[in-house]
C-alpha cells in the first residue's frame, strides 16, 4: 500500500482534532475558572450548584457526554452538528476537570499572601483578583498543560459521533486499504508527534515553575 496517497486524509483529520482541542481547551478552561470560583464561593447558592455540575462532569465518561449532546439533546429541541456536538461535550468535560486543578492551585497559595495584600490596603475582592488568583493559576499551569494533552488524545472519541477527525479518517483509510496495522501505527505516531513534545514542554514548565517557587 502506498500510504502517501492516503496521508493527506490523515493530516486533514489531524487538523480537525487540533481544532476540537483548541476549542475545548480554551472554552473549557474559561468555564473551569468560573466553576472553580463558584465551588470556592462562601455563598451556598453559588457553591453547591457549581459543585454538582463539576462532580457530574467528572463522573460521567466523556464518551457518554458526547452521546448525550449529539443523540440526547435533539429530543428536547437542541441540535448540533457532529463537530459542534463534540466541541460542546469535550468542553464540558475539560471544564469539569480543569476547575478542580484551578481550585487546587488557588488553595495552594499561602495564606500569608492574603494577609500581605490586606496590609497593603487591598479589600477582599481586589486582593483575590490581583494577588491570589494569578499565583493560583501559575501553580495550576503544569496540570492544565497535561489536561490539554489528554484533551487532544480524547478527541479520538469524536469518531463515535461521525466527526471526521484523525481516528475517523484512519478507520476510513484502513477500511479502503485493509492495511489496518500500518494505518493505525501511523495514526498512533501522528498522535505521538503532537503529544510527546507537548509532554516534554509540560515537564519543562513544571521544573521552571518549581525553581521559581524555590
Amino acid at each position: 500500500m502506498d500510504l502517501s496517497l492516503y496521508l493527506p486524509r490523515l493530516i486533514d483529520g489531524l487538523g480537525v482534532s487540533l481544532q476540537l482541542t483548541v476549542i475545548s481547551v480554551v472554552l473549557g478552561y474559561a468555564l473551569g475558572l468560573l466553576f472553580a470560583l463558584g465551588v470556592s464561593s462562601i455563598h451556598r447558592g453559588l457553591r453547591w450548584p457549581a459543585l454538582v455540575v463539576v462532580e457530574i462532569g467528572r463522573g460521567i465518561p466523556a464518551l457518554v457526554v458526547l452521546y448525550i449532546v449529539y443523540y440526547g439533546l435533539p429530543a428536547v429541541g437542541v441540535l448540533f452538528s457532529s463537530f459542534w456536538a463534540a466541541a460542546v461535550g469535550l468542553t464540558f468535560t475539560v471544564a469539569a476537570y480543569s476547575s478542580e486543578m484551578i481550585r487546587a492551585g488557588i488553595q495552594s497559595v499561602p495564606r500569608g499572601q492574603s494577609e500581605a495584600a490586606a496590609a497593603l490596603g487591598l479589600s477582599r475582592l481586589p486582593a483575590f483578583a490581583r494577588v491570589i488568583l494569578p499565583q493560583g493559576l501559575r501553580s495550576a499551569i503544569p496540570a492544565l498543560m497535561g489536561l490539554a494533552i489528554q484533551s487532544f488524545q480524547g478527541t479520538s472519541l469524536a469518531y463515535s459521533i461521525s466527526v471526521n477527525e484523525l481516528m475517523s479518517q484512519a478507520y476510513q483509510v484502513s477500511s479502503l486499504t485493509f492495511a489496518y496495522l500500518t494505518v493505525y501505527v501511523v495514526t498512533g505516531l501522528i498522535y505521538a508527534v503532537i503529544a510527546v513534545p507537548a509532554t516534554w514542554a509540560s515537564v519543562w514548565v513544571e521544573h521552571r515553575l518549581g525553581r521559581g517557587h524555590a
